[in-house]
């Protein structure tokens, strides 16, 4: 096939795309994924089970498979070449339920412990009429040249699925598949559907019409000529066997002449044994110059996927950061206990007494001392506490969003599945906000009137002029501001019995138009970003979900394409 050098070049490419495409995991749900599947199940098993072996084992038997449906004389044909009745037939059908390799004894340990169909169990034979399971039985025969082995496949429209799957697994490691129907069968669509897959995977085919009637026969093998040619198999070789009597599992020897002439003199000559076996390999290689893009077009399916999912998540913390920033201007949150804590400070002079007129330095040091009032600390807490409330509350509403989308995404359920974590067991953690995220919304909101408080103290208020009439405590001017920002006076928001300024007011008052807008700006945005980066931190859970379903990235089709390339160099 190649000499030393290319050929470990070859093998390390095909290995590097076996690899690849072993670690291909597709999420169920996707339209194609079944397709996707199969086809990555075929390809690494056809590298695995011949490709790699076939590339390492130069100079072994060409490997004859014999494929075809129910009652086609399969078993008869392999026992009539050997000549010996080394594979069951009879009137029950199926009647091969395991594989039967026939080869010369010269060959038996290398089929028994090779690298050929490695995970399939091997056993010597002979073996029972009704051998079943997954394994090859390797029986030894004098008759056929060293050079030639013939497998006996189970029948590929049997009502045993797992014989269908062992049919498609063993005609992917042939050499030669030998297609083998009958005059009444020939025209069924699950023949040719073998025969374009054979085909489309890189075999060399050959085909036997037998129980071909006497008379009427001439019509029939024209018209399955006629088939082959329509389906791109005119140069398939092509035999007949005529309906005639089977003795002892044996069809008479002239009826086979061909057959056995055109299999032992291929086994025989090294010259055309390696011709075949080099047809074949590189039909299979030339296969892969479709079905890897094909692969890899399926791959990019679920990288839609990918994206689509992760559009999802950022979908869904958009609109609760969006929802949460308005929630955080129009005054709503400002209801309840916060309110009352508002009225309690605004309404009772506490307020008042936060700023009065100065009385001279030692005034001043003295304000500076002053120790916040209870009613203060105690709006601050109900502050800090309904917001928190509110961005715990908008992350369980991103949560539900995100978890409905996936929902309504083709396969983005799958990831939601097995992912349960309540005590009961009936609450995936995905669909609420993360346990930690309460003591991480603490630390957030606690940063944030601390920034609020620093800007008072450091904004353009002793710039004014005011200042040098008014002494004031930072912290209840800051709560005053967090309460503007909050939007008081933009809803329902009403003091009870009267109160002194409205927040805006009073702070234009003190800061100016222009620097409270400023001010109140860096104030929104620094809580806008802490917000932010809460949901980012929990949209990190539905990236991991993400990441743990295996989803093909943007890098995986891009590889695929890549060693289909590094594959056409190191041929």
């Amino acid at each position: 096939m190649a000499g030393s050098a290319s050929s470990a070049d070859l093998g390390r490419v095909l290995i590097e795309l076996r690899d690849q495409i072993a670690a291909l995991r597709f999420v169920p749900g996707v339209p194609g994924v079944e397709e996707a599947t199969a086809a990555q199940h075929e390809i690494r098993s056809q590298l695995d089970d011949y490709v790699l072996p076939r590339l390492r084992s130069a100079g072994r038997p060409l490997l004859v498979v014999l494929g075809g449906s129910t009652g086609a004389g399969k078993s008869t044909l392999v026992n009539t070449l050997v000549g010996a009745r080394v594979s069951a037939t009879g009137v029950l059908r199926p009647t091969t339920s395991s594989p039967i390799l026939v080869c010369h004894p010269d060959h038996a340990n290398w089929f028994m412990d090779g690298p050929i169909l490695p995970d399939m169990a091997k056993v010597p034979g002979p073996a029972p009429d009704a051998i079943v399971g997954d394994q090859l039985v390797i029986m030894q025969s004098e008759t056929l040249p060293p050079g030639l082995a013939l497998l006996d496949s189970p029948d590929f429209d049997s009502v045993f699925e797992d014989h269908y799957e062992f049919a498609t697994k063993l005609m992917a490691v042939a050499d030669l598949w030998l297609c083998v129907t009958t005059a009444a069968r020939y025209a069924d669509a699950q023949v040719w559907q073998m025969l374009r897959r054979a085909k489309e995977h890189g075999a060399t085919i050959g085909t036997v019409l037998s129980r071909v009637p006497q008379g009427a026969g001439s019509e029939v093998v024209e018209h399955f000529v006629e088939m082959l040619s329509e389906h791109g198999l005119g140069e398939a070789r092509r035999f007949t066997l005529p309906e005639t009597k089977v003795d002892n599992s044996r069809l008479p020897e002239e009826c086979v002449e061909d057959i056995r002439d055109w299999l032992v003199g291929i086994g025989d000559s090294e010259e055309r044994r390696n011709g075949a076996i080099r047809d074949t390999f590189g039909g299979v290689l030339d296969s892969f110059r479709t079905r890897v893009p094909e692969l890899a077009k399926q791959v990019e399916a679920q990288v839609q996927l990918r994206t689509a999912l992760r559009a999802d998540v950022e979908g869904g913390y958009a609109t609760a950061l969006a929802e949460l920033d308005e929630a955080t201007r129009n005054g709503s949150l400002l209801r309840g206990e916060v309110l009352a804590r508002w009225q309690d400070f605004a309404g009772t002079g506490d307020l008042e007494r936060a700023l009065h007129v100065q009385g001279g330095r030692a005034a001043r040091k003295a304000s500076k001392r002053r120790r916040t009032p209870a009613r203060a600390r105690a709006l601050k807490s109900a502050l800090r506490a309904g917001l928190e409330s509110l961005i715990v509350a908008g992350a369980d509403h991103a949560a539900e969003q995100v978890v409905d989308r996936w929902r309504d995404t083709p396969g983005g359920e799958m990831l939601l599945g097995g992912s349960a974590d309540a005590d009961d067991g009936t609450t995936p953690p995905l669909e609420q906000a993360s346990p930690e995220l309460a003591r991480r919304v603490t630390r957030a909101v606690s940063g944030w009137q601390d920034h609020v408080l620093e800007l008072v103290r450091t904004q353009g208020f002793t710039k004014r002029s005011v200042a040098k009439l008014v002494s004031f405590d930072e912290e209840a001017l800051s709560l005053v501001l967090m309460v503007g920002l909050l939007g008081y006076g933009t809803a329902d928001v009403t003091v009870e019995g009267g109160t002194s300024a409205v927040p805006q007011r009073l702070l234009k008052g003190l800061f100016g138009a222009e620097s409270l807008r400023g001010m109140s700006a860096k104030a929104r945005a620094d809580l806008r970003n802490r917000i932010g980066m809460l949901f980012d931190e929990e949209a990190i859970r539905f990236g991991q979900a993400i990441d743990a379903a295996g989803i093909p990235d943007e890098t995986t089709a891009v590889q695929l394409y890549q060693a289909t390339y590094n594959l056409e160099v190191a041929r």
